[in-house]
Order: C-alpha cells, then structure tokens, then sequence
C-alpha cells in the first residue's frame, strides 16, 4: 500500500547554496535526508514532494547556515500482511522460489508457495513447473500473491504466497489461477 504523509521540519541551507532557489534546494536537502529510508511505521520512503518553506530562516552561532521551517510530503510503500500485490517475477531460483517485482521491492515466493501443487524447477526453460497442472512460471511473467510476512531486520524482506484461489501467475485473461 502506498501512502503519503505530511511533516513538518527545519531544514539547514548551506552558505555554499546561498543565492540558489530556496525551494529547490530544500526539496533537495530533504530527498538526500529521507528517501530510500526504511521505518517500521512509515515503510519505505520512495519520495518527498510538495515542498512548502518559510523565506525567513534564521542563524545559529558558529554556523554559517540558515535554518528554514519547512512542511513537506512524504510517499512511502507500506507492505501490509494480507494484502494482495501484483507484480513481474524478476528471478527464478531453482532451489528456493521465485522473487517477484511488487514496485519498489522485491518479494519472496518459496517454491512451495507457488500454487497448490509441488512446483519443480525446468533448467531447460529456467522456469518453476507444476508437476500436475503444468503451469510453468518464468522471469517476466506476471503474477497475484498475497503477503504473508513483512521482517525489518537489517533490511525489508517480504514473503508472499500464491497457493489461494485467483492468486498465481496472472493469463492473458487476467486471472490467477
């Protein structure tokens, strides 16, 4: 899920931006501050937009910086249990599963939670095949899952399952199967 939040800040202006726009340069000091930054409860911060900056800062002593009151926006990707992602398998691994693509990360898929059948890796293909229904599950295709763990230990890590009905690799049709 994505969502955005609104926050308020100080912000501090280097001499050496001095006579630059004061926006852009804020805008810029806070993507370098927080985008790409992982929190519990925010998630992953993708972006900061609508910059808002009060022109009159003021000076602390024995710095030669400005400091600005600032409001901002914050769009962040939040992984929720139980939600329901689309994405593109970006890698298959013949031992473990498959990583799906779900925007700005990568979830996890074991292999057997790939449908409801045990899905043996085809070097032949570089693909996961169902031994039953033959569905055959490669890089690049699309697919349904639902997330079924979020860790943020040391670095985010996203589990999702495909074994329920309309999950799966997403037809031409568009559904699961």
């Amino acid at each position: 899920m994505y969502r955005i939040y609104k926050f308020k800040d100080v912000v501090r202006i280097p001499p050496e931006r001095f006579g630059e726009d004061l926006k852009k340069v804020a805008l810029d000091i806070l993507r370098e501050d927080y985008e790409g930054t992982v929190d519990r409860e925010l998630g992953i911060v993708l972006t900061v937009t609508d910059v808002k900056i009060e022109e009159e800062g003021y000076i602390l002593p024995g710095d030669g910086a400005t400091y600005h009151e600032v409001e901002f926006s914050l769009i962040a990707f939040v992984p929720l249990r139980h939600e329901v992602v689309e994405g593109i398998v970006d890698n298959v691994n013949p031992k473990a599963g498959v990583e799906v693509n779900i925007g700005p990360i990568n979830a996890f898929a074991h292999r057997s939670q790939l449908g409801d059948d045990r899905f043996i890796y085809d070097p032949a293909t570089g693909s996961m095949v169902g031994e039953r229904t033959k569905i055959r599950i490669k890089k690049g295709d699309k697919v349904r899952g639902k997330i079924v763990q979020v860790s943020y230990a040391n670095e985010v890590r996203i589990g999702i399952t495909m074994r329920q009905p309309y999950l799966g690799k997403i037809e031409d049709g568009g559904n699961g199967s």
